[in-house]
């Protein structure tokens, strides 16, 4: 499966090269203070595409929203993990991964790289690459 930026996909490109995935990664956005309406409407139409191929297999839609919803315009930011690990409350953790899911998928989106769970003295082993 190819995956490529937001930024040069379109209906057309998603079927002549039958991409797989699209993803918005930091700053990536459809327009300047785009509205949920807006999100909604760019991944339908990258879907259109996708479906309309031989096959039909729908496009995987991500976006980069590991400290919140980011990309969108008036979305909450939550500070990095070490920050929200560091205050040792599960039920804030859960509340704070919860919230940016909600956002997320209310502008149709999927799939969204998300917060790495980690303890203060283990970060460094998953930071090796």
């Amino acid at each position: 499966m190819v995956q490529i930026d937001r930024s040069i996909a379109s209906a057309e490109v998603m079927k002549k090269y039958l991409i797989g995935s699209v993803l918005s990664g930091g700053g990536s956005v459809p327009a300047k203070e785009a509205s949920a309406k807006t999100w909604i409407n760019m991944v339908n139409e990258f879907q259109k595409g996708s479906l309309s191929t031989r096959l039909g297999i729908p496009m995987i839609y991500g976006i980069d929203a590991v400290h919140g919803h980011n990309n969108v315009y008036k979305a909450t930011i939550f500070p990095h993990n070490i920050g929200i690990g560091a205050t040792r409350d599960p039920e804030l953790v859960k509340r704070i991964g919860a919230a940016p899911a909600l956002e997320v998928r209310a502008r149709g989106i999927p799939y969204t790289e998300g917060y790495l769970y980690t303890s203060a003295e283990n970060e460094l082993k998953y930071f090796y690459w």
